[in-house]
C-alpha cells in the first residue's frame, strides 16, 4: 500500500477519513468506528488520522459538526425559496424532517449527549447555530408582521424546533410511517398535518388574545 502521504493531499485525508467514518455508521452503527478501524477502511497507515484527529471523541465531533452544516444549508435554502411568511415555519419544518430522512446517520450522531458537551465540537458549533437562527429569524419575522405574538417568540422558537426534531426521530425510526398507514396516509402528509395544526393552535391562541 502506498504511504499516505502518496494516496492523500493534506485536505483529502480527512475528508476521506470522515467519508469512512460516516460508511462505517451507515453500515455497522457507531459503536465500529475507532480510529483504527477508519484508517483501515480509509486505506491508510493507523497512525494516519492522528495529523487530524487527536482520538474518536474529536473525529466523531467533526463529523457531527458536518452535520450540522448540512442541516444549516438545507434550512436556509427552504427559507428562501419561501416567500409567503405564513408557509415559513411548516417549510422549516419539512426541511428538518427531510435532511433527518436523507442523513439519518448524521441526524442520530449529532444530537449525542457527549458530542453535546462543551469542549467536544472540533470547531465553534457556528452551523448548529446558524440553523437555529434561521428558525428564530423566520419568528421575528412573524412577529413584525403581527402573525405571532411578541412576549412568546422565544418559546414559540424552541416549541417549533422540538416539533421538527420529534417529527424527524419519528419518521426515521419508522414510527410516524406506521401510524400514517394506519391513517391511511403516508409520513410525510401526516408530518404536514401535524405542523400545520400546530402553527393554527398558534393563530387561534394569538386571536383570542
Amino acid at each position: 500500500m502506498p504511504p499516505t502521504k502518496d494516496r492523500y493531499h493534506h485536505g483529502d485525508l480527512r475528508e476521506e477519513l470522515l467519508r469512512a467514518s460516516l460508511q462505517l455508521i451507515d453500515a455497522e452503527g457507531l459503536a465500529a468506528v475507532s480510529l483504527r478501524r477508519v484508517a483501515r477502511e480509509a486505506g491508510v497507515s493507523p497512525g494516519a488520522p492522528y495529523h487530524h484527529f487527536a482520538d474518536r471523541a474529536a473525529l466523531l465531533a467533526a463529523l457531527s459538526e458536518r452535520g450540522y452544516e448540512i442541516l444549516r444549508d438545507t434550512v436556509v435554502s427552504a427559507r428562501t425559496a419561501i416567500t409567503d411568511p405564513s408557509e415559513a415555519l411548516p417549510a422549516l419544518a419539512d426541511a428538518y424532517v427531510r435532511f433527518a430522512v436523507q442523513n439519518p446517520s448524521y441526524f442520530r450522531l449529532m444530537f449525542r449527549p457527549e458530542l453535546i458537551e462543551s469542549g467536544k465540537h472540533s470547531g465553534d458549533g457556528d452551523a448548529g447555530d446558524d440553523a437555529f437562527a434561521v428558525l428564530e429569524d423566520t419568528v421575528t419575522e412573524l412577529v413584525r408582521i403581527g402573525a405571532l405574538p411578541a412576549e412568546d417568540a422565544e418559546t414559540l422558537a424552541l416549541a417549533w424546533w422540538a416539533l421538527a426534531h420529534g417529527l424527524a426521530a419519528l419518521t426515521i425510526d419508522g414510527k410516524l410511517g406506521k401510524r400514517a398507514t394506519q391513517m391511511g396516509t403516508t409520513a410525510a402528509e401526516l408530518g404536514d398535518r401535524v405542523t400545520r395544526t400546530f402553527a393554527g393552535l398558534i393563530e387561534n391562541t394569538r386571536t383570542d388574545r
